[in-house]
């Protein structure tokens, strides 16, 4: 098996080439202080005076100003047309935890393609931020400290059966599938949430408001949250 590409102790900010707002990329950088690149993703990073550790993909969008301000070694060429951007960087990030920026757009096959592959590749542990929500690859068992009233929505991408607690319509006995039964809209009754599956293939969506809480429930407890440095500003918690 070849070796992660990139190989962090911290947790990784991974930016696509969709919108991703100053104010977005400021909050993730101060919970994942190294960033990464997919593709196109560079485009959006150098003009804000940010310089990615790595940019991986098959390199058709970057464009050319950002292709000359980066150093060579940093540019990761992987030619497999079979595979998205998005699915190349995820795959060849080795992180505690990663967050998921310019992924979230407006076309419906790109988004499908994106939840594909966190289910695929949910040992990454990789959380993607959308304008309002969030979205993760449920693990076999996994806890959140939640509020009452919290919307939490399941969404399978497989057969999936599972348990819960802490939440208005529990899920025991049900069986989700992508083309049958789904857990669209569901809501925190008491906190902490426990989800529990007996296989891969849950999307967790949460409302953006709950990252850290989505962070913890992933990979243990939260370091506090750090000024990103040169090129955006602090962002608030929460």
């Amino acid at each position: 098996m070849k070796s992660p590409i990139v190989q962090a102790v911290e947790g990784v900010t991974l930016v696509g080439g969709g919108p991703v707002p100053t104010r977005d990329l400021a909050r993730a950088r101060a919970r994942a202080p190294v960033v990464v690149a997919a593709d196109g993703g560079a485009n959006r990073l150098l003009p804000i005076r940010v310089q990615p550790q790595a940019v991986i993909g098959d390199l058709d969008s970057i464009s050319d100003a950002a292709r000359a301000a980066i150093p060579a070694d940093r540019l990761h060429f992987l030619p497999d047309q079979a595979t998205t951007d998005f699915d190349k960087a995820l795959r060849s990030i080795e992180a505690p935890f990663i967050l998921a920026l310019g992924f979230a757009g407006a076309r419906i096959d790109h988004g499908l393609a994106v939840m594909n592959t966190l289910v695929r590749h949910a040992n990454r542990r990789c959380l993607v931020l959308g304008p309002r929500d969030l979205a993760f690859a449920a693990p076999p068992e996994l806890h959140l400290q939640l509020r009452p009233g919290d919307p939490l929505s399941l969404f399978p991408l497989a057969p999936v059966r599972g348990e819960s607690d802490g939440l208005d319509w529990p899920i025991a006995g049900l069986a989700f599938a992508p083309d049958g039964f789904i857990g669209t809209s569901n809501r925190v009754s008491t906190g902490p949430v426990r989800l529990a599956f007996d296989r891969p293939g849950m999307i967790v969506i949460l409302p953006r408001n709950r990252l850290d809480a989505a962070i913890t429930a992933l990979r243990g407890p939260l370091p506090r949250p750090r000024p990103p440095g040169p090129g955006a500003p602090a962002a608030p918690g929460g």
